[in-house]
C-alpha cells in the first residue's frame, strides 16, 4: 500500500495543501495522502506557532469527507523537535518493503534539503515528491545531486499545483480583519473565527512546504 506523507505546521491548512494533496492522488495513485502536522518543527524554532490541538482540528475539518486522506498525531504526541526523518522510519515500517513511502515537500524545501536531519536517510527511506513554488524554477537535477547525492535519483517532480498562497498571508489577513473564505475550507474559517485565531499581529517568518 503506497503511502504519501504531506507536512507542515498547517496554521491554519489552506486550498493550496488541498489542491497539492489532490495532484499527487491524481499522479501517483497512493492509497492514502496523510497530513502529518509538526509539534515543533526545528527549522521554526524562532516563530510562535498555534497550539497543536487547533492546528490538529483545522486539518481534521479541512479534509472532513475525503476518505483518501487522514490525519496523523504522530509528530505531535512525540516530546521535541519534529524531524522527518523520524516520521518517515515510523511509517515505513507500517508498510511492506515493496511499497512506496513518497515525501511530499516545495521546490523551495528541496533545495534545502542537505541541511535536514539525516538527509541521507531520508531519501532512502522515502520518494520525494517535490512540487511548485510561486517564485522558484524547476530544480535541474544536476544541482540536487550537489547539494546531496542520490537525491536526483529519489525525486519525482511535479509540474502542478502552482499556488500563490501562504499560511502567513492568511494569518496576516485575519490580523487585519480581512477575508479569508477564499482561502481556507469553509469549515476552517468557522473555527478560526470561533476561537479567535490569528487576531494578534503574526509573527514573520516562511511557511515550510506550505
Amino acid at each position: 500500500m503506497n503511502i504519501a506523507l504531506l507536512g507542515g505546521t498547517f496554521d491554519p491548512i489552506h486550498v493550496g495543501h488541498l489542491a497539492v494533496a489532490e495532484v499527487v492522488s491524481e499522479r501517483l495513485k497512493p492509497a492514502e495522502v496523510i497530513f502529518v502536522p509538526a509539534a515543533m518543527p526545528w527549522l521554526k524554532s524562532d516563530r510562535i506557532i498555534s497550539p497543536a490541538a487547533d492546528r490538529l482540528e483545522m486539518v481534521r475539518l479541512g479534509i472532513l469527507g475525503n476518505p483518501h486522506y487522514r490525519l496523523s498525531t504522530l509528530e505531535t504526541e512525540r516530546p521535541g523537535p519534529s524531524f522527518t526523518v523520524d516520521t518517515l522510519r515510523e511509517f515505513r515500517v507500517r508498510i511492506s518493503p515493496q511499497d512506496d513511502l513518497y515525501f511530499v515537500i516545495g521546490w523551495d524545501n528541496l533545495l534545502d534539503l542537505g541541511r535536514w536531519q539525516e538527509p541521507s536517510s531520508i531519501i532512502e527511506l522515502s520518494k520525494i515528491v517535490a512540487v511548485p513554488r510561486i517564485g522558484y524554477r524547476v530544480p535541474d537535477r544536476a544541482v540536487l545531486e550537489k547539494i546531496l547525492p542520490g537525491l536526483s535519483q529519489r525525486v519525482i517532480l511535479l509540474d502542478k499545483p502552482e499556488i500563490d498562497i501562504s499560511a502567513s498571508i492568511i494569518r496576516e489577513r485575519v490580523s487585519r480583519n480581512l477575508p479569508i473564505d477564499h482561502m481556507v475550507p469553509s469549515l476552517v474559517a468557522e473555527y478560526i473565527r470561533q476561537n479567535g485565531l490569528y487576531r494578534e499581529t503574526p509573527a514573520s517568518g516562511c511557511e515550510e512546504g506550505n
